[in-house]
């Protein structure tokens, strides 16, 4: 099996190993999994960097506790995701892992990591499976179920009187999960189900095909370079303005700067937006574009999220990660979400706002991501009464 180097973040992050009190005498190891390289990989970066503001806005730690977090790239191989993972357990001996991009590799790595004893912090990937009956007393999640993310849309879709609509979404777990839930909020006729090949790069003959269908509005999901090549082909077929372009995770803080003015009029659904008014979202916004020189997407302000999650229980436990208590302090998610009201299910999902998202000009011109307002308001997904843990 191929040994892969651990990156760690820099050793000025690895801040003073001076003691805070007697718990804090070593650096609280933390894993960080994510796909940081390929067409998706941009992804996986702002959730890492973050994670990583997160830690900076709280003096370089976490609940007083000194940390050293180990950064692994999965490249989108779930095989490689489980390797990693074990390697950060029983080589590394990280008490926590968190990030995980891609619901293929979370659906790999979910058992291994909280079977082994090591709580999973998840800021993205929310697998339908691992939602109910599949849930864990060691996972949690500051993302989303996979379905949550997409019922906005479908809500959407609805209200605006659409009967026609035509999905399309990457062939995996998380495409699935996306047509699933938005076809369980919108009550019109769902016309064709298209499911494309992951990172697939031309999708000239499945708009060619979806055009003869002459639908009302059109429904996709495609993260990452997959979404700018759909959005840029939907431009060029001259669609976009004629056919109403409905998404999640499509264009987002990662592709809207490669786009620029060829996403102008996508629609789409989120539960965050950058110009969400409240002082710790205006605080983030600010410092990851002064650091990062880029808007933060939905994946960095989850990501952020989970290092305010952490900090929370952190405190709450003195440093300390015994499974109980620190899981009874991880459920009372004592923090202030930049994306609004938060609060954990049963199953350890976040009930929360979904909002309506447009790029449209903002003042200064520049194509933005433009937030329109709740369209589900702190909204539980349909899975929990399923998930029976303890």
């Amino acid at each position: 099996m191929m040994k892969l180097p651990i990156k760690s973040f820099s050793l000025a992050c690895v801040v003073a190993l001076t003691s805070v009190g007697s718990y804090a005498q070593q650096p609280l190891k933390i894993g960080f999994l994510g796909t940081l390289s390929g067409p998706a990989g941009a992804l996986g970066q702002d959730q890492y960097d973050a994670f990583m503001l997160g830690i900076d806005h709280l003096g370089g730690k976490l609940g007083n506790s000194t940390v050293q977090v180990l950064k692994e790239d999965d490249q989108l191989k779930p095989d490689l995701g489980v390797e990693l993972a074990k390697k950060l357990i029983e080589k590394e001996k990280v008490s926590i892992i968190t990030g995980v991009t891609f619901s293929n590799v979370m659906m790999a790595v979910h058992k291994p990591i909280t079977d082994s004893g090591v709580f999973l912090i998840g800021s993205n990937a929310g697998p339908t499976p691992i939602t109910g009956k599949g849930c864990s007393p060691m996972y949690f999640s500051t993302s989303w179920n996979n379905d949550s993310l997409h019922e906005s849309m479908g809500a959407y879709a609805r209200e605006q009187g659409y009967k026609r609509v035509y999905l399309m979404a990457p062939n995996y777990q998380a495409g699935k999960d996306a047509l699933a839930g938005f076809k369980t909020q919108y009550k019109g006729d769902a016309i064709d189900e298209v499911y494309t090949q992951i990172n697939q790069p031309d999708y000239s003959a499945e708009i060619a095909q979806m055009q003869s269908a002459k639908p009302d509005a059109v429904y996709v999901f495609y993260p990452g370079g997959m979404g700018v090549n759909f959005v840029k082909q939907y431009q060029q077929a001259g669609l976009l303005g004629k056919v109403p372009l409905l998404s999640a995770s499509t264009v987002d803080g990662t592709t809207l700067p490669a786009l620029k003015d060829i996403a102008l009029g996508v629609i789409t659904g989120s539960p965050y937006s950058p110009d969400i008014d409240n002082p710790q979202n205006k605080k983030f916004v600010d410092d990851f574009r002064k650091k990062y020189n880029r808007v933060p997407s939905l994946y960095a302000a989850q990501s952020y999220d989970a290092a305010m999650l952490l900090n929370s229980a952190l405190l709450k436990t003195q440093g300390k990660v015994d499974r109980e208590p620190f899981r009874a302090a991880l459920k009372q998610a004592n923090f202030k979400s930049v994306a609004g009201p938060f609060k954990f299910n049963s199953n350890q999902f976040p009930i929360r706002n979904f909002y309506r998202v447009d790029v449209a000009k903002d003042g200064s011109g520049q194509a933005a991501l433009v937030n329109k307002g709740v369209v589900l308001k702190e909204h539980a997904d349909a899975y929990a009464s399923q998930c029976t843990m303890n």
